[in-house]
């Protein structure tokens, strides 16, 4: 309900210092963003891995120091719900005009939750719905870039215009051939448009966005060429070559070349933007289908990703009817995993009571997926949602579900009316949200199920088998040991790709012992069932992987032709050395087949 006088001038304080918070955090955020520009052109990129890393730490540093001067100077937590109504009506006043409210909004209730108990905390006092449109945003200050730039080739000029968009980004390093590297992008793009068979319509354009996007060793020009009625989304990765020089990579077309890049799977981008709501607006219309919540999540803005990704999982519940379940596939021993069958995400808790042989803890476990939020996911790793208090209506709940809960579960699960409106909810205290994929053992067994003479069956099996290897490989590249490498732990998602989700047992590559095992010293020791070597708590076995997962001969025989190296410990030592002498491997968000480097100069 709106007040009925805004007459606190408490209000108004509390309102200004948590704006004030708010500021400071996306001014940090930006000042780190900005810096990965000049990190990417002095090759600094371990120095870019560890911004990466602190900066997601970042929004809740600034949500405990607001709360911390909210309580210290006003008293917050005391105050009267008329002057917390009042605080927040002084709070969109101070939105208008703002380049991120929406931003300062999720702030807002981030710092909210955080003062005021549970059992006081109505939809009154959040936003639960945006109050400030983020519509046509832009920074009207005089040396305020725009949040893209067009540009009006002709044939003619086109190639010409391709070197004025890369340089215009002023990269302080040189490139080693920008004509040649323009000169491939030129000939993609009349490929992909088919531009000697088409006419160049009045409105004919370049659109770019004025920041780079930067991960890992890479930046990304990013931007659409719009032709009449077409729009084609496209990107340009640069990198650096052997000589250390600046090159232009590839050149990604299309809404599906883009999804991959922003894929849920890899690591957030740094780019420096004022107004974040116009470039979401800008990407999703290269990426149409791709929901706004992941798109704020890939420009490292979890905290919003999360914000939007609770409205349409409410929106959602409100427009279907059908139940929650235990999800399909074989059941972890750590985590316990339900879903709603018409929602492609699935519900991840961890459960109270583990087997002996999983020997871990609730804290270690959430300190895996922290590890993994923070660490570069090179396309192989799923990103989660975290989420505390999580209130379902009960009656979108199975009593089978319920009863996997209460018994495995139980310290996660509370059924109330606990804000007392009449309504049995399901709280859940802890868990984690992930895209639904296809579990991998489910999607290989339908392939082996159809037998060896179904020819679509083989090719299934082989790309799967391929892919697996291949998302291993790619784990190893970026110091991740899997742990638990079974199929069941790896899905696949709807663009072919193997993506690994089950985190309780990885660790660092280079905090594992790679050994081989030793020969048996006696005919007892070679005929026993039981180990007879010594082993230590992150000693890992290469040989040994095998039975596990190689148990059809046309996986096996797939496997062995592809991916034979990673049961020999040599391949993992290797890794773990050249890791260890701190080189990074080039990890591509796109095939090799693509690259620049194999076109003919």
């Amino acid at each position: 309900m709106f007040p009925q006088r805004l007459d606190s001038p408490l209000a108004y304080a509390i309102a200004k210092a948590m704006m004030d918070g708010f500021n400071r955090h996306y001014r940090l955020f930006r000042t780190e963003s900005a810096r990965a520009k000049h990190r990417f052109e002095t090759a600094d990129w371990l120095g870019q891995q560890r911004a990466q890393r602190e900066r997601i730490e970042f929004y809740d540093l600034r949500v405990k120091e607001c709360v911390r001067r909210l309580e210290k100077e006003f008293g917050a937590g005391s105050q009267p719900m008329e002057v917390w109504h009042q605080a927040k009506f002084h709070y969109i006043g101070l939105l208008v005009n703002h380049h991120q409210p929406e931003l300062a909004e999720t702030f807002f209730n981030s710092v909210t939750c955080k003062i005021l108990h549970r059992t006081h905390f109505h939809n009154d006092f959040i936003f639960v719905r945006p109050a400030v449109s983020t519509e046509y945003i832009e920074n009207d200050e005089p040396a305020a870039k725009p949040t893209f730039r067009a540009y009006y080739p002709t044939r003619e000029t086109l190639h010409q215009t391709l070197i004025t968009i890369v340089e215009n980004f002023q990269l302080q390093r040189a490139f080693a051939h920008l004509e040649r590297d323009t000169r491939h992008v030129l000939a993609a793009v009349q490929d992909r448009l088919a531009l000697d068979q088409v006419k160049l319509r009045a409105n004919f354009q370049i659109q770019v966005l004025t920041s780079l996007f930067f991960r890992n060793k890479g930046a990304y020009l990013v931007g659409k060429i719009i032709n009449g009625f077409t729009e084609v989304p496209f990107a340009l990765p640069i990198l650096h070559d052997h000589q250390g020089k600046l090159t232009i990579d590839a050149a990604l077309f299309g809404e599906e070349d883009l999804q991959i890049l922003f894929s849920f799977a890899r690591a957030y981008f740094m780019v420096d933007m004022e107004v974040p709501s116009a470039y979401v607006q800008f990407l999703r219309s290269l990426m149409p289908r791709k929901p706004r919540a992941e798109i704020y999540n890939a420009l490292g803005l979890a905290k919003q990703g999360k914000t939007l990704f609770y409205r349409d999982f409410l929106h959602h519940l409100k427009h279907s009817s059908d139940q929650f379940r235990i999800a399909p596939g074989i059941k972890g021993m750590v985590m316990l995993v339900f879903d709603l069958p018409s929602f492609p995400y699935v519900f991840k808790l961890i459960k109270d009571f583990y087997p002996a042989q999983k020997d871990t803890t609730r804290e270690q476990v959430k300190a895996k997926y922290m590890l993994v939020k923070q660490h570069d996911r090179v396309g192989r790793m799923a990103d989660t949602l975290e989420y505390s208090e999580v209130a379902f209506p009960r009656d979108r709940f199975s009593d089978e579900l319920i009863a996997e809960i209460e018994k495995f579960a139980p310290s996660q699960l509370e059924i109330s009316d606990r804000d007392g409106d009449g309504q049995t909810e399901v709280i859940i205290k802890h868990l984690y949200i992930e895209r639904r994929m296809i579990p991998l053992n489910i999607y290989l067994q339908e392939a082996l199920d159809a037998g060896p003479d179904d020819a679509h069956a083989r090719q299934q099996i082989e790309r799967c088998v391929i892919e697996y290897g291949n998302t291993i490989k790619d784990l190893v590249a970026a110091n991740i040991f899997p742990g638990d490498m079974l199929w069941k732990n790896f899905g696949i998602t709807r663009h072919g790709k193997v993506v690994f989700y089950d985190y309780d047992e990885i660790e660092y590559l280079t905090d594992c012992n790679f050994r081989r095992v030793p020969a048996p010293r006696n005919e007892e020791e070679e005929l026993s069932g039981e180990i007879w070597y010594t082993v230590g708590p992150r000693d890992v076995f290469p040989e040994t992987f095998g039975p596990f997962l190689l148990g059809s001969p046309q996986v096996r025989d797939v496997f062995m032709q592809h991916h034979a190296d990673l049961l020999d410990p040599a391949f993992w030592q290797e890794h773990k050395e050249r890791i260890q002498a701190g080189h990074l491997l080039d990890v591509f968000p796109y095939h090799q087949e693509r690259r620049f480097v194999h076109t003919p100069a």
